[in-house]
């Protein structure tokens, strides 16, 4: 079983939900299996505040917090696991079927002297997670379903699918025991902490401007989308050691090219 600090280290993070019955139903399943922290992320707020209103909404609802992007959800988390339902979507990450993800999952959130949330992130009841909010995660988890024959695409509700994950989280496994982190983690060997998702998203957000300014990405713009090369960064595993490392090496190219940082005012 989790402890209540490994279970203070998960934030659920739900990305354009439509329905406040569906955000309330995650509030809850949250609240039954121990974890607190939710996170909205929504450019209308009439989902949220509804489902906040809700005369059954529980203390989790309560202190959920409104995000205006994915990049501020996920700002402090050193993990970002996104769901899908796959259907005919290609895809740029590792995809994991439920039962493999959650081990992975367990062992992120024992890691000793990890200050690091762990990030779950669902998408849309409609669309699920587009392309772009995809880019944030690290890696990507699934639910097996049945797929009958005459069935356009299987996806489950938004409620049910937050309570499964979570319940498999919790759940007594034989063993009670969790395999090593994996490297699909952003863990090297060395490394004591992976980067932060904000120190990522700098390091994406500097590298980016320098593809502008060489005119990288006007000659290879296929290699030079900006969610491709979110998932570059993500893919080359920085620790909190070396990200910082990285982003001082791109501003002093910036400066070279007599360019201020984007991150840092103009003067």
């Amino acid at each position: 079983m989790l402890s209540d600090p490994e279970l203070d280290r998960l934030c659920v993070i739900l990305v354009r939900a439509r329905n406040p019955s569906n955000i309330g139903a995650v509030a809850r399943a949250m609240h039954d299996f121990g974890f607190s922290h939710l996170r909205v992320v929504n450019q209308y707020p009439v989902p949220f505040e509804a489902a906040r209103s809700a005369v059954d909404a529980s203390d989790v609802m309560a202190a959920a917090v409104s995000c205006t992007s994915v990049a501020e959800a996920v700002a402090d988390c050193t993990l970002v696991v996104g769901t899908t339902a796959v259907g005919e979507r290609r895809l740029h990450h590792l995809l994991l079927p439920l039962a493999e993800a959650a081990p992975r999952l367990l062992a992120e959130l024992r890691r000793d002297n990890s200050p690091g949330r762990i990030a779950l992130l669902f998408g849309s009841e409609k669309t699920g997670l587009s392309n772009e909010e995809l880019s944030y995660c690290n890696w990507l988890l699934t639910i097996p379903m049945r797929n009958p024959a005459d069935a356009r695409h299987v996806s489950m509700n938004l409620g049910q699918a937050a309570a499964v994950c979570l319940y498999e989280l919790v759940r007594e496994s034989p063993t009670d025991s969790a395999p090593p982190a994996p490297a699909v983690s952003l863990q090297t060997e060395n490394s004591a902490e992976p980067a932060s998702a904000a120190q990522l998203e700098l390091l994406t957000l500097l590298l980016n401007q320098i593809l502008d300014a060489t005119e990288y990405a006007r000659r290879h713009a296929h290699n030079a989308d900006p969610a491709h090369i979110r998932r570059l960064v993500r893919r080359l595993g920085a620790d909190a050691v070396d990200a910082p490392v990285w982003i001082g090496i791109l501003r002093q190219i910036l400066w070279k090219l007599s360019l201020p940082p984007k991150d840092e005012p103009r003067a």
